[in-house]
């Protein structure tokens, strides 16, 4: 019982809403533009289902092709991770090397820069 007199409160609560904005006079004029404006398509739709039928038909069309698009993009992205996730090992051990190498080499040539720039200070 208390169920229906919640639902019959919301339903009577929006009626009262709606009719106490329709006391400004902005708010009517708009509705009222509104209304007809979706009047005046309604019924050009109805007089011209075929363009209804091709317009829904181009727009299936094209979200149809969109999430083939998405799909292939996703598909490509999910590869690619893939390709990452087999490759990280290598690119890390070859990171480790190429440190570990300018490491030596880096360490090799201060060495070899102070040694001579202390023959060409010795007088």
């Amino acid at each position: 019982m208390g169920k229906s007199l919640f639902w019959k409160g919301i339903f009577y609560g929006a009626i009262a809403g709606g009719a106490l904005t329709m006391l400004d006079k902005s708010t009517r004029e708009s509705t009222a533009a509104f209304c007809k404006k979706t009047a005046s398509s309604t019924a050009y739709y109805v007089k011209n289902p075929n363009e209804t039928f091709n317009n829904v038909k181009e727009f299936s069309a094209r979200v149809k092709i969109a999430a083939q698009q998405v799909s292939e993009d996703v598909a490509f992205i999910a590869e690619t991770v893939e390709e990452l996730r087999e490759a990280a090992p290598q690119v890390t051990t070859l990171v480790e090397n190429t440190k570990s190498a300018f490491k030596g080499e880096k360490g090799l040539h201060i060495e070899n820069e102070v040694n001579e720039w202390d023959k060409l200070t010795e007088v």
